[in-house]
């Protein structure tokens, strides 16, 4: 690369003295490298005038072959520091089951670590951020579990709770004669048709399982489109449970449940090699943060949870409040171990 640059130089300014003005050589010094390459070949590259140094037939075709070679290495060279420049950004890459604390949590986490390229990935299966987690897709995931039908954790991943128990409640259409009660019994939906999403782990079993605990047997509809879902819930077609911070979409309700037959468990879930302890309880404090600015945003389900969570009056007092600043992800596999929190 560095003859082809000798005789693009010289042919560029038409001059041997020029050309080592321009590579910082002396021009003997460029004058021998110059026959030692035209030696190589075999044939005389340029003619010496006293207009300057000018390309021969020869010269011509050897600079017609040298200056996209250049090009090319100038366009490799370029890519490969900007590729090793990306591979020198932290990284962090977050997933999530659908909740409407992502978007406040990742910008959170995009405040508290400002250098660090954070991705998202939001998938409705818990199984499946799991599974990524465990081949080394994802380094932390959000994940909801549904009660009665535990999660299996793989191997180099520990979670901490989130809450232990999160209820769901129930999406209705305005025009539902339950709609008008503040809580609503599984009794008074008996004759519904009740809608779920197939894709979303064990949601129907544990339907099935709240169903039979009550003694009814109503139909289910699966619907994995959430637009389509939303408007069979605003006709009237079906009711559906949902997570009690949703917001209801026009002609629906949400409502709680009686007795609370429907409930997950909220978890944090992360590799263990990649990512070191504070980083993970600033994690931690940003989602939890997010989760419960919503639920204060929500007089209803926050007053479930000011009645079912005894810590929870403490935990309100410090979402608020801002978050310190949490350090990077490891870069190596002897990053520290989070012990798993259930409180």
């Amino acid at each position: 690369m560095r003859h082809l640059r000798v005789l693009c130089a010289i042919a560029d300014t038409g001059s041997v003295r020029k050309a080592a003005l321009q590579l910082g050589m002396t021009q003997p010094a460029l004058s021998t490298q110059l026959h030692r390459i035209e030696r190589t070949i075999g044939g005389a590259l340029f003619t010496r005038q006293q207009t300057g140094s000018h390309p021969t037939a020869l010269g011509h075709s050897v600079l017609s072959r040298a200056r996209p070679i250049i090009g090319e290495m100038a366009t490799l060279v370029a890519a490969a520091r900007q590729e090793a420049v990306g591979a020198e950004q932290l990284k962090l890459r977050i997933g999530s089951v659908g909740s409407r604390a992502v978007p406040a949590w990742l910008r959170k986490v995009h405040d508290r670590l400002p250098d660090t390229d954070t991705t998202i990935h939001v998938d409705i299966s818990a199984i499946a951020l799991l599974r990524m987690i465990a081949t080394e897709q994802l380094d932390t995931a959000f994940v909801h579990e549904s009660e009665g039908f535990p999660l299996r954790i793989p191997a180099g991943t520990e979670h901490r709770v989130l809450l232990d128990r999160e209820p769901q409640f129930l999406a209705m259409s305005v025009r539902h004669p339950a709609a008008t009660q503040p809580v609503v019994r599984l009794a008074d939906l008996a004759e519904d048709t009740w809608m779920v999403d197939p894709t979303a782990d064990h949601e129907y079993a544990a339907m099935r399982r709240a169903f039979s605990a009550a003694g009814l047997d109503p139909r289910v509809l699966q619907v994995r489109d959430n637009a389509t879902a939303a408007e069979l819930v605003a006709s009237g077609e079906a009711v559906r449970p949902c997570q009690p911070t949703s917001v209801p979409v026009p002609g629906t309700v949400v409502r709680p449940l009686h007795g609370d037959p429907l409930g997950v468990r909220l978890l944090l879930t992360w590799r263990t090699d990649t990512l070191t302890t504070p980083t993970l309880d600033a994690l931690y404090t940003d989602l939890r943060t997010a989760y419960l600015d919503l639920a204060r945003a929500n007089p209803t389900y926050l007053a479930w949870l000011l009645r079912h969570n005894r810590s929870l009056p403490h935990l309100l007092g410090a979402a608020g409040s801002p978050p310190d600043r949490g350090h990077l992800p490891a870069r190596t596999g002897g990053a520290e171990r989070l012990r798993t929190n259930s409180d």
